[in-house]
């Protein structure tokens, strides 16, 4: 009986902004350490017994930051699952169960959010066991965590009876969603209340059984989108219409708060968190005797009890207390610690009024690489793009601006009109406006090369794309 985690990989970030952001969320992120949220999670999977290669669910906008995070740990997944829209998790995990028992009709799913915080990966690995065990005689369970303090921002499970032969697991008596302070405290105070971490073992056919039952429509729609699924390279493109009807639902509503069969797991010594704000991160972070954070390239003077994280440039700060600061490229957040959780209304403003810092950064990845703006003005702008070994750009054009192409690093082949030329560092080339090119990296390491766009319009969706390595609309670089 094989163990299929499903990692969950959609959604938006903003509540760690200006880092994680619309387009860019926080499990993409290195947080706590050299690996991502979502490398954090895979790897965490390798003390668990029979465990399948991952079935990951997330969206077509971050289809290639999963497969190029995933392949730089060279970890091929069973399955990377793309929803045409979000429909919440009892669709998605639908999804996940009916390609799992594909190949195995015992299948069990271990159903894991990318963009948690373990500390504990070998406590993790032991209560799984325990979830698993459980698990294969029919049960569906919840991970709970004992709380530390009466939060507001989690929902509660309410523990019922010891399940029988077991150590630290009970039937699920109520499920509660997030409550108000007062309440919060006197589940505290009752005992017996633990946090809904988001994590569950089940078996995919008992999963796929009270799912018909409770909520048909969700599973008949699922059904038909697996079935009419697309595959191609690394994807699973469920097919859209079908799961567009789908309702929109959490597992939680779907199943576990109806099913008879739900059953919690105590998840202690995890020292978990959902890092649902900067002053959560920073709880969880290594402080110096003054209760300060620093990451990156800070330095302080007379200041306590402060995050200050530093991306790209020096950050100094002096005599503050209780603060979080946090530098990125093209964007600076300074809030008090108390605070920070209301970054979200910058976010809101931030796309009310278009602006791109809400949804992307300077730098942008692509499947290929990357591309990152240095300058701009009125009809130019400059950019830093880096091309994979073996990597290349689509066959296109553009109706509004020409380009200018130096290469810093590496060797470039450029298919330019009916010329195919190959340059190295120094050389350099120039795309008039409406001739189709190509650039390539032929090469063993990453190309660098600058590129100074010129034009009456420079936006993205300037783009004819005749031929793609990727499977791309033709506005999508």
């Amino acid at each position: 009986m094989n163990v299929f985690p499903v990692i969950l990989c959609g959604g938006s970030g903003t509540r760690l902004w200006p880092m994680s952001r619309g387009g860019y969320p926080k499990q993409y992120l290195k947080l706590t350490g050299s690996d991502t949220l979502v490398q954090q999670t895979v790897r965490r999977l390798h003390g668990i017994q029979n465990v399948a290669a991952p079935i990951v669910i997330t969206n077509n906008d971050q289809r290639f930051l999963v497969a190029d995070q995933l392949r730089g740990m060279e970890v091929v997944p069973s399955a990377i699952v793309l929803e045409p829209v979000g429909r919440n998790t009892a669709p998605a995990v639908a999804a996940a169960a009916l390609l799992a028992v594909e190949s195995d009709p015992d299948a069990l799913l271990l159903i894991l959010p990318s963009d948690h915080v373990i500390l504990a990966d070998d406590v993790f690995a032991a209560i799984a066991a325990t979830a698993r065990d459980i698990a294969a005689s029919g049960s569906l369970v919840t991970f709970g965590i004992e709380p530390a303090k009466a939060h507001t921002g989690y929902g509660y499970i309410r523990s019922g009876k010891p399940l029988a032969g077991t150590d630290g697991a009970w039937h699920v008596e109520a499920f509660t969603e997030k409550p108000d302070a007062a309440t919060a405290e006197r589940f505290l105070a009752d005992g017996g209340y633990y946090w809904n971490s988001g994590m569950f073992m089940v078996k995919a056919s008992v999963y796929l059984d009270e799912l018909s039952r409770f909520e048909p429509q969700v599973i008949e729609q699922v059904r038909l989108s697996v079935a009419g699924a697309k595959r191609d390279d690394d994807f699973v493109r469920l097919e859209a219409q079908a799961f567009e009807a789908s309702p929109n639902i959490s597992i939680d509503y779907a199943v576990m708060e109806k099913t008879e069969r739900a059953v919690m797991v105590a998840a202690r010594g995890l020292k978990w968190s959902d890092i649902g704000s900067w002053s959560a991160l920073a709880e969880i972070s290594e402080k110096d005797a003054d209760g300060n954070s620093l990451h990156g390239d800070v330095l302080i003077d007379s200041v306590s009890n402060s995050y200050i994280r530093a991306e790209h440039r020096m950050v100094a700060a002096i005599g503050v207390e209780g603060l979080v600061i946090v530098e990125t490229a093209d964007a600076v957040l300074v809030a008090h610690a108390a605070q920070s959780e209301r970054v979200k209304k910058i976010v809101e403003r931030l796309t009310a009024m278009g602006r791109r810092e809400s949804v992307t950064h300077r730098k942008v990845i692509r499947p290929w690489g990357s591309y990152e703006g240095v300058d701009q003005g009125e009809r130019f702008q400059v950019k830093r793009i880096v091309v994979n070994p073996g990597a290349s750009l689509s066959l296109q054009m553009h109706h509004h601006r020409a380009e200018h192409w130096i290469v810093v690093r590496g060797t470039a082949r450029v298919c330019n009109g009916d010329q195919v030329l190959l340059l190295t560092e120094n050389q350099s080339t120039y795309i008039p406006v409406g001739v189709t090119h190509r650039l390539e990296n032929p090469g063993k390491i990453p190309l660098e090369l600058i590129e100074v766009q010129s034009g009456a319009y420079l936006g993205e969706d300037d783009i004819v794309r005749f031929d793609d390595h990727y499977g791309r609309v033709p506005a999508a670089l």
